[in-house]
C-alpha cells in the first residue's frame, strides 16, 4: 500500500482521494506500482491546476464571453466532483468559486457598460434624428445635403439599439432625409423652369438686340437698348450653360451700335466745332452793326449775316446759348432802333404828341397868368397853392415836349 498527504493506494489497487468529507475513490490501477498510481492522478490534479490557471488569465485578460467561462468552469468542476485527481479538490473548487465571481462580476460589469453604450447610442441617434428633422426644413441646400449624407455616415458607425427603437428612429431619420430631398428637389425644378422662363426672355431680348445693332436712329435706339438691359436684369438668371452665350450676344449687338454711335458722334462734334468757329466769326460781324446808325443798312447787313448763319448748321449744345445769346443781341438792337424810327414818323402818334404839348402848355400858361394876379392881390396863399400846381404840370409838359422830340420836331 502507498499514500501521500492526498491519497492513498489500497492492496487491490483501488486509488482513493483525501477530502473534508473523508476519502473518495478516484479509480483503480492495476498495471504498475502504488507509487506510479498515485504519481498518474497527481499529474491529472497538476493537469486540473494549469487548467484552472489557464481560465483565470483568460478571464482577466481577454473579453472571453461569461457564457464560454461558465462552460469551462462546469466541465473543470465536473473533474473535480467526480474525483478523477489526487490533490487538493477542496483548494480547486474554491478557485473555481473565485472565478465564478469573478465572471458573474465581469458580466454585470459587461452588462452596465452595454447598457451605458445603448443608452449613449440611443442619444446620439435620437440627436442625429433632431438635426435632420430640422435641417429637412432648410434652404441652404447644398451645405444641408452634405450634412445629411454626414449624418448617415455617423448612423452607421453607431451601436444598433433594439430592434423596435432602433427601427423608429431610423423611420424619422429616413423620412427627415427623404422630406429634404423632395423639397429640394422641387425647389430645383422650379428653379429650372424659371431659368428656362428667363432663357427665353433673353432669347427675345437678344434678337431685338441684335435686329437694332444696325440703327442709325441714335436716340430712341440708345433709349430702347436701356429699356432692353433693364428688361435682360430683371428676367433673372438662365441655365449656366446658355447664360454667357446670351449675354455676350446682347452685349455684342449694343457694342456695334455704341462704337457706330460714338464714330457718327466724333465726326458730329468735329462738324459742331468748325460750325462753332463760323458762327461766332459772324457773331463778331453782326457786333460791328450796333450800335445802329443806319437802319436800313443794319438791317439788311444782319438778315445777309444770319441767312448765312442759318446755313452752318449745328453747334455744340454746351456752347449754343452763348454764341446765339450774341446775334439774338445784336437782333433786339436793331429791333429797337425800328421802333424809335416808327414812333418818330408815324404821323397818328406825332398829332396826339403835339396835341397833348398844347394842352400842357396852355394850362401852364395859365397858371402863371392867375399866379401873378394872387400875388399882386397880395393873396400869397392862393399864389403858393397855384405853383404847386404848376410844377407837377410843367413836369409834365417837360415830359411830353421830349417825347416829342422823337419825331423830329
Amino acid at each position: 500500500m502507498s499514500s501521500d498527504p492526498w491519497g492513498r493506494v489500497d492492496e487491490t489497487g483501488t486509488v482513493y482521494v483525501r477530502t473534508s468529507d473523508g476519502e473518495k475513490v478516484v479509480g483503480s490501477w492495476q498495471a504498475g506500482s502504488p507509487e506510479e498510481a498515485l504519481a498518474y492522478f497527481e499529474r491529472k490534479y497538476e493537469g486540473l491546476v494549469v487548467e484552472i490557471g489557464l481560465l483565470e488569465k483568460r478571464v482577466k485578460t481577454t473579453d472571453l464571453s461569461a457564457k464560454d467561462a461558465m462552460t469551462a468552469i462546469d466541465h473543470i468542476r465536473g473533474q473535480i466532483d467526480e474525483h478523477h485527481a489526487v490533490g487538493d479538490l477542496e483548494a480547486l473548487s474554491k478557485r473555481l468559486d473565485a472565478l465564478v465571481t469573478s465572471v458573474e462580476s465581469r458580466r454585470e460589469e459587461r452588462k452596465a457598460q452595454k447598457a451605458k453604450q445603448t443608452d449613449e447610442a440611443r442619444q446620439a441617434k435620437e440627436a442625429l434624428v433632431a438635426e435632420a428633422e430640422e435641417l429637412a426644413q432648410s434652404e441652404q441646400w447644398r451645405a444641408a445635403g452634405e450634412r445629411l449624407r454626414a449624418l448617415v455616415d455617423t448612423w452607421k458607425g453607431l451601436p444598433r439599439l433594439d430592434r423596435k427603437s432602433d427601427d423608429e428612429l431610423w423611420h424619422r431619420f429616413s423620412h427627415a432625409r427623404s422630406a429634404f430631398s423632395k423639397r429640394r428637389k422641387a425647389h430645383f425644378a422650379a428653379l429650372d423652369a424659371q431659368r428656362e422662363v428667363a432663357r427665353q426672355t433673353k432669347e427675345r431680348l437678344v434678337a431685338e438686340a441684335e435686329a437694332l445693332s444696325g440703327s442709325t436712329d441714335w436716340g430712341p435706339t440708345a433709349a430702347r437698348y436701356r429699356e432692353l438691359m433693364a428688361e435682360w436684369k430683371a428676367a433673372g438668371r438662365a441655365q449656366r450653360e446658355h447664360e454667357e452665350d446670351l449675354w455676350n450676344r446682347f452685349r455684342g449687338a449694343q457694342d456695334i451700335f455704341f462704337a457706330a454711335r460714338s464714330g457718327v458722334f466724333a465726326e458730329r462734334d468735329a462738324e459742331q466745332s468748325e460750325n462753332l468757329k463760323l458762327k461766332e466769326e459772324l457773331a463778331v460781324e453782326a457786333e460791328k452793326l450796333v450800335p445802329v446808325t443806319d437802319l436800313k443798312a443794319a438791317r439788311a447787313a444782319f438778315r445777309s449775316i444770319n441767312e448765312r448763319w442759318e446755313a452752318i448748321g449745328h453747334v455744340p449744345r454746351d456752347a449754343r446759348p452763348k454764341v446765339e445769346g450774341r446775334m439774338h443781341a445784336v437782333e433786339r438792337a436793331i429791333q429797337e432802333a425800328e421802333e424809335a424810327e416808327w414812333r418818330r414818323t408815324n404821323p397818328e402818334a406825332r398829332a396826339r404828341a403835339e396835341g397833348l404839348t398844347g394842352q400842357l402848355q396852355a394850362a401852364v400858361d395859365k397858371l402863371r397868368t392867375q399866379i401873378d394876379a394872387a400875388r399882386a392881390a397880395g393873396n400869397n396863399a392862393k399864389a403858393d397853392k397855384l405853383s404847386r400846381e404848376l410844377e407837377g404840370r410843367q413836369a409834365l409838359l417837360d415830359q411830353a415836349l421830349k417825347g416829342l422830340e422823337e419825331f423830329g420836331g
